[in-house]
């Protein structure tokens, strides 16, 4: 997407949060002049977010305290940094049928706000903190396995090309087969198969081509590397991973807490196991650990949020993917978001919305009918429910819910404060849905016959009116009325009149 330039105030202190199933984790970072980090503070807690989770289904009150307590803290440190600060939660939160009430607690307690992201938007963030920097031409697989889940990412450059999600983790295995002692050889077959049918049902359609020698991400991958490599080399194959599975197997757990790290002891057996399987599903020969993943990604994203002179295209790219699953419109969803980029940013002085609000309007705008795939007649309300229960990488719940509004109200309903859909809405959030939609209606208006006749147009505040120049490469009698629908909204919410003139050919 690309965005207009502004100046980038350096010395930028960030926070991220990592609410992961084993531990909660801060990182806070200063942004150098170059666009590199930092790292100014670390926190890490072993709160165990996932115990007992993958038998029970939720996070039980104890654990959720521990949650609480240690958020509390974390916030209160950004606070204390001026940092701004992004928290992040995973499998544990993902699964527990109690998270939006531990989302409140949080909210109201700790005031932070909790985004549960997806196992691809996770899988997406680790790839931006693994391989930032990488130059675009450069391949290369990344692993990284939690403890509810291990994220696989196939990437050019730190741009992600395929992303994979197995609910396949090291403190899950360990809870659903008991794994903290010594391991019977009949018992870690059975833990070998489990985990091989898994990946072979989760990673179907492995892409050819994919790099031989990966990087892991993870605490877990590193203790598992470490321990299988040969002295003097800074990987492990994937033969000395397997050996490592059988002699971590017969340890007891007393033994292990003597090589490891007393939190990492207990799951480092099944975390073996996922490597392993991973390893063998994707034709992986050896494994790098590296010291980065989630937090350095939600720091870079972060960055790449308050920049707005850097062209990304990630979320375009999902936008674009999730639309040719529906066999959406391509042509028309594209034109249309151009044309509402266009007045977006002639109109920067009248809106006065924030920058991060383009991203939202374009996405929009290209999905705003992908509700056809279901009904015509009422195609809005059902593209406002696809976007919602669509993942949309490089987007939160909350930004997500906030492109499915503006796609919703492009027809029909104006975006009123009233509406059902909108009550829940902050000032600024409401804001900007309705000014977004109001500029797609328009834009979209200006392709009603779907035939693209519009090759471009200008918008300039004149006084009390906003002037809008269209060039035409045809007849546009269709788009011209169906704007006259749209001015009387258009002023309401702007404050001006939308007057209208022709240039080119009609």
């Amino acid at each position: 997407m690309a965005r207009r330039s502004r100046t980038e105030v350096a010395d930028d202190i960030l926070g991220a949060i990592d609410v992961g199933t084993n531990a909660v984790r801060l990182e806070l970072a200063r942004v150098l002049p170059d666009g590199s980090i930092e790292g100014l503070h670390t926190e890490r807690d072993p709160v165990r977010p996932g115990e007992g989770l993958f038998r029970s289904g939720v996070i039980s009150r104890e654990v959720a305290n521990r949650l609480v307590a240690t958020l509390r803290r974390y916030s209160a440190l950004c606070k204390r940094y001026g940092a701004r600060v992004r928290a992040v939660a995973t499998s544990a939160l993902r699964e527990a049928r109690n998270r939006d009430e531990i989302v409140r607690r949080v909210k109201r307690e700790a005031e932070l706000t909790l985004d549960v992201v997806s196992g691809r938007e996770e899988a997406r963030l680790i790839c931006l903190g693994v391989l930032q920097g990488k130059q675009p031409h450069q391949k290369s697989l990344c692993i990284d396995i939690g403890g509810g889940s291990t994220e696989v990412i196939f990437a050019h450059g730190d741009q992600p090309k395929d992303l994979w999600s197995v609910d396949l983790g090291a403190v899950r295995l360990t809870e659903l087969f008991d794994l903290k002692d010594a391991v019977p050889k009949k018992k870690l077959d059975l833990v070998r198969n489990f985990a091989r049918e898994m990946l072979e049902e989760r990673l179907k359609a492995v892409p050819k081509g994919l790099p031989t020698a990966a990087i892991g991400s993870s605490g877990t991958i590193g203790a598992i590397v470490a321990f299988a490599r040969s002295e003097g080399v800074g990987h492990a194959t994937r033969d000395e991973v397997a050996r490592a599975v059988e002699s971590l197997a017969e340890m007891d757990s007393e033994k292990r807490r003597k090589r490891f790290d007393p939190r990492r002891a207990d799951i480092v057996v099944a975390g073996a196991v996922v490597l392993e399987a991973v390893m063998n599903r994707l034709k992986v020969n050896t494994i790098t650990a590296v010291d980065r993943g989630l937090r350095e990604g939600i720091l870079y994203d972060l960055i790449k949020r308050r920049r707005v002179d850097v062209e990304d295209h990630s979320l375009t790219e999902a936008a674009l993917a999730l639309g040719r699953r529906f066999a959406f419109s391509e042509a028309h969803g594209g034109h249309v978001a151009k044309l509402a980029l266009t007045l977006f940013d002639d109109l920067a002085t009248l809106h006065q919305l924030p920058a991060a609000a383009r991203p939202y309007l374009e996405v929009a705008a290209l999905l705003h009918d992908l509700g056809h795939a279901v009904n015509y007649q009422k195609h809005h309300k059902h593209s406002h429910y696809l976007i919602m229960s669509s993942d949309l990488p490089g987007l939160t719940d909350r930004e997500r819910q906030l492109v499915a509004l503006i796609a919703r109200f492009h027809r029909r309903s104006n975006p009123e404060p009233q509406h059902e859909l909108l009550k829940d809405l902050t000032p600024a959030e409401y804001r900007v849905v309705r000014k977004c939609a109001t500029l797609l209606r328009v834009a979209d208006s200006l392709d009603r016959s779907h035939h693209q006749p519009v090759k471009g147009l200008s918008a300039v505040v004149k006084g009390r009116a906003v002037a809008l120049t269209v060039k035409a490469r045809g007849s546009v009698d269709l788009e011209l009325w169906d704007l006259q629908h749209e001015v009387e909204l258009f002023r309401e919410v702007f404050g001006k009149t939308l007057q209208v003139s022709l240039s080119g050919r009609r």
